[in-house]
């Protein structure tokens, strides 16, 4: 079932419940009059929005495999209003949890800097939140807090972060980073001496996996993370958009 009949059931549970009779009576029959209008609305948002497709498991030999085999076996393509694709994405199963207290300043305490929550494929040429150049191709994201100084203050609405890091320079899906060597390495994402992020956001934005755009110009796509604590983790991530200038 795709996301439009999921919420065309939902409207119609919401406008039509059940009666033990059968038989509609006038409530019921002025919510029929309403429903074509309601459905249209519903129709138009979504082509506002865009859409999320479902993928297969990623065997692209571009991945090192032992990331492949750290990620789920569904990938999510996320789609335009034009119909052009923003990304692919394929989220990792079972990522690991902080333990001890996050950065009280974090959308997601629950995450580790440094810790690898999946893989992204720009089909073509893209730009981080920057607005920095992107090649196309296939890009490991690691969870990062942006630093908490006057260069990058105010520079995003949330310090929560994923850097990308060029597919084939990230092998281990467990390795560790300091802040300094992950952004050497998201370096060699944009070729120059900043790293590539893109922002994380709340998670806010209906039925997961969904895309809305945002009063920015942001579509961000949202889905869940699945926690090896066995926690379900809802997060926003900002797919094409930049920084305000």
């Amino acid at each position: 079932m795709g996301r439009s009949d999921t919420l065309a059931r939902e409207v119609w549970v919401r406008l039509f419940p059940r009666r033990a009779s059968g038989t509609p009576g006038l409530p019921m029959i002025r919510k029929l009059a309403v429903l074509p209008c309601v459905m249209m609305l519903l129709v138009v948002c979504q082509a506002e929005a865009g859409k999320v497709e479902s993928l297969g498991p990623l065997t692209d030999a571009m991945v090192p495999e032992a990331v492949r085999k750290v990620l789920d076996t569904k990938g999510y393509r996320v789609v335009l209003p034009d119909g052009s694709m923003a990304a692919e994405l394929w989220l990792r199963k079972d990522v690991p949890a902080r333990t001890g207290r996050g950065d009280p300043d974090a959308l997601y305490p629950q995450l580790a800097e440094s810790t690898l929550i999946g893989v992204l494929r720009f089909p073509q040429a893209s730009t981080d939140y920057r607005g920095q150049p992107i090649p196309s191709g296939f890009y490991t994201l690691r969870y990062e807090m942006m630093p908490n100084d006057g260069n990058h203050l105010g520079a995003a609405p949330s310090r929560d972060f994923v850097l990308l890091i060029p597919a084939g320079s990230d092998p281990d899906p467990n390795a560790v980073f300091t802040f300094p060597d992950l952004v050497a390495l998201s370096r060699k994402a944009t070729s120059t001496k900043h790293a590539g992020p893109l922002n994380l956001t709340a998670a806010s934005g209906g039925i997961p996996p969904s895309v809305s755009k945002d009063d920015q110009d942001h579509f961000i796509f949202f889905a869940i993370l699945k926690l090896a604590s066995g926690e379900d983790l809802s997060f926003g991530l900002v797919v094409k958009g930049t920084a305000p200038q």
